[in-house]
């Protein structure tokens, strides 16, 4: 009887299948483009393929993995050129808010800025990529709110919105970025607060921004070579 029970509670196949990929999937160990190989990953956890098809039929329903003719499956590409896009206009307009918000930033908004950051960094030993980008976008908020010009201000809440629309978060693909993220946050905190001029904190920011950018592109370029040489 207790046998039964714990039987009828554990997983099922398909449902280990599904964890299995997913959890690789929101940790960038599967890249957008990544091919899914039935086969190799049933064998790395020890079942038949079928379960496998079941649990990436489950995904492409969910939209993280399509399946393309005489290609099989692969980890759904992210919307590459609206992304770049989105992500260069938002490196523009945040770096101006941020340069005009500056001088109107007091030590209380700063403190919060660090505060924020300090909670960042706390997250970089039990990574959650969700809430890394969260309070990612708390931090940047309020150095960016108190900017006077409010269509630029406009311009920037648009750009975050279009970001949360293409991908949940981007540190689930290049967690490595995140590091360095807390640092450069620091280093623009520290440039507002040392009263620098408009034009290099205007350029800190949008240089923080493209990083992330950059970041990506290298780990999909590191994805499909690594994918090229697998036989």
């Amino acid at each position: 009887m207790a046998d039964a029970a714990l039987k009828a509670a554990a997983p099922s196949k398909s449902q280990l299948a599904y964890e299995f990929i997913r959890a690789r999937i929101d940790d960038g160990r599967y890249v957008s483009g990544f091919r899914l190989v039935l086969g190799q990953i049933a064998g790395e956890l020890d079942i038949s393929v079928v379960p496998v098809r079941e649990a990436i039929r489950r995904l492409e329903a969910e939209g993280l993995v399509t399946f393309e003719k005489n290609v099989g499956a692969q980890v759904a590409l992210l919307h590459e050129a609206e992304y770049t896009y989105t992500m260069e206009t938002l490196a523009l307009v945040e770096g101006a808010a941020t340069q005009l918000s500056a001088p109107l930033l007091t030590a209380d908004h700063l403190e919060r800025a660090r505060a924020i950051n300090r909670e960042m960094i706390a997250c970089l030993d039990d990574f959650i990529p969700h809430r890394f980008t969260e309070l990612n976008q708390q931090f940047h908020a309020v150095l960016f709110e108190e900017c006077p010009n409010p269509h630029i201000l406009d311009l920037v809440h648009r750009g975050w919105n279009r970001l949360t629309v293409l991908r949940d978060s981007t540190f689930s693909f290049v967690p490595g970025r995140a590091r360095e993220s807390v640092d450069e946050h620091e280093r623009i905190v520290e440039l507002i607060e040392s009263g620098a001029e408009p034009l290099e904190i205007e350029l800190a920011a949008r240089r923080h921004r493209l990083a992330t950018l950059d970041a990506l592109h290298r780990r999909q370029e590191q994805g499909a070579a690594s994918e090229q040489q697998q036989p």
